[in-house]
């Protein structure tokens, strides 16, 4: 009497199991739909332009920068300035209606301004008194 009960559980499982498994297919047809046409929305969000930078303050004090020019791609532009120096500087970038200037810094610190530029000719210089008028400075040429 055992063995009949196997057969008809097993027979019933089986069919549970194949009719579960039709109807997730049907259902995840129409969803992958969705996805394919969500993803290609997002396509045009990516962000474009724009650069990130490095700069260092001359290692041995003197009022200069390790560059005296940089370029970037017209949008968001990230200047990073390492100061190697025994002397505290920083870094700013203005010109064309903007002036903005990142923190200044000690030794081994580092400063770091972020400023959305349109093409154009921008000065990047070290806003610590004095120290862009003695030639810490340069030129930022936006694309």
């Amino acid at each position: 009497m055992k063995p009949r009960l196997v057969i008809p559980i097993a027979l019933c499982a089986a069919i549970a199991v194949a009719g579960c498994g039709s109807s997730k297919k049907s259902s995840s047809t129409p969803s992958a739909t969705p996805p394919a046409s969500t993803s290609t929305t997002a396509a045009p969000k990516t962000q474009t332009g724009g650069s990130k930078l490095q700069v260092a303050a001359d290692a041995s004090g003197q009022l200069m920068f390790d560059k005296t020019s940089l370029t970037a791609k017209a949008g968001k532009v990230t200047i990073d300035m390492s100061n190697p120096a025994p002397v505290p500087h920083g870094i700013g970038v203005k010109g064309n209606g903007v002036q903005q200037k990142g923190a200044t810094v000690s030794q081994g610190g580092s400063s770091t301004v972020t400023v959305t530029l349109k093409p154009g000719k921008y000065e990047f210089y070290c806003p610590v008194d004095g120290h862009e008028a003695a030639g810490m400075k340069g030129t930022l040429t936006v694309k």
